[in-house]
């Protein structure tokens, strides 16, 4: 029997695609094979400013940023199509998981590794702009970079004690691999996407759009497979039934990280040895990580408490800045804006406590 710290590492690195929560491994051969598999990279410039790696021991509280990419090839610079936040207090043993809006209306410093002088455009836009390498192809840990500088700056969260890229391109492997996953689905949602089957939909010849049958995702608990999820977390238009545009694909892509932790947790993962061989080897190929100094390993092992259960989901709202052709973005409400001074004051507790609307009940 695979022992809980061990399945807590399963999380981590499964999981680690859209939030994170763990990956120990029981047999050192496995663990072994795991932390080969997982790319890294200097994700935060501290390589480059001479920077020890930490050797302590993983203390509280943890801030980690998980950012999802959908490269298109090897020449096009990445946007962060998912900005997610896990925050852990001191404890180690519970989280809260929040999304930053992809459109959000920031101010991006300058970045003189990619040529960027700075300036106002959406936050997912940072990852395309620090990307950037002058007669090369795109660097996506130098866009992680400043994406990260960016949030930072304008969230008031100085530091990001570990962070991962995410491609979305392995997302339905791990998926597949876990042998798909079980969630609630809050209303009907048709695929701009994709077909019933799982093809993809064609483009509308006679002006934007697809066209032809549409896959759905009705109501209620259902069984997901690897094209399926990641279709439906990526679904954002009122006429395919999110009525809240982004911040609806958010609080999607917050249920099923939740979703997905409770598989990767369940004794028909992580007691299984050759589906949770195949699990970690397919995540360990759709991610880099960088851990400031510690392993996902290390991650796994201090987050050992930490189960789907502990896992807060944290809704932020907000507002758009001008409207039609004149659309600039999204703004955080005032209230979302406290949120996150709680988090960089570490009162985060105190603040859900007092402000239970933030809370996502539809998890």
């Amino acid at each position: 029997m695979v022992p809980r710290w061990a399945r807590v590492c399963t999380v981590f690195g499964a999981v680690l695609m859209l939030l994170s929560g763990g990956v120990l491994i029981a047999y050192e051969a496995l663990l072994a094979r795991y932390e080969g598999s997982v790319a890294t990279a200097d994700l935060f410039g501290d390589q480059a400013a001479g920077a020890q790696e930490r050797k302590s021991d993983i203390k509280g509280p943890l801030n980690i940023l998980l950012v999802g990419i959908d490269p298109r090839d090897a020449e096009t610079r990445p946007l962060a199509d998912s900005i997610l936040i896990m925050h852990v207090p001191p404890g180690l043993d519970r989280a809260y998981l929040f999304s930053l809006p992809r459109d959000l209306r920031v101010e991006i410093p300058a970045f003189e590794k990619a040529g960027y002088p700075g300036g106002t455009d959406r936050l997912n836009a940072a990852m395309s702009h620090g990307s950037n390498v002058p007669g090369g192809n795109p660097d996506a840990a130098r866009g992680f970079e400043l994406l990260s500088k960016t949030i930072s700056a304008n969230t008031g969260i100085k530091r990001f004690d570990a962070g991962a890229i995410i491609n979305f391109s392995g997302f339905q492997k791990i998926v597949d691999a876990m042998g798909g996953v079980t969630m609630y689905i809050e209303r009907d949602v048709k695929s701009e996407h994709r077909q019933p089957n799982g093809k993809h939909r064609e483009s509308n010849p006679y002006g934007e759009g697809y066209i032809g049958p549409q896959a759905v995702y009705k109501k209620g608990n259902r069984h997901l497979k690897g094209w399926q999820a990641l279709d439906y977390v990526r679904q954002r238009y009122p006429s395919n039934g999110v009525p809240d545009g982004d911040y609806g694909r958010q609080r999607h892509q917050q249920q099923f990280v939740k979703a997905m932790a409770a598989q990767a947790l369940s004794k028909d993962v992580a007691a299984n040895p050759i589906k949770l061989d195949s699990v970690l080897r397919a995540a360990g190929k759709s991610l880099i990580f960088n851990g400031r100094g510690h392993s996902v390993a290390d991650f796994g092992f201090a987050l050992r408490g930490l189960g789907s259960d502990s896992i807060q989901m944290i809704k932020l709202d907000g507002e758009g800045i001008g409207t039609g052709r004149n659309y600039q973005g999204e703004r955080l409400t005032p209230l979302s804006e406290e949120f996150l001074a709680s988090v960089k004051a570490g009162t985060i507790d105190e603040f859900v406590l007092a402000n239970p609307e933030l809370i996502n009940t539809n998890q």
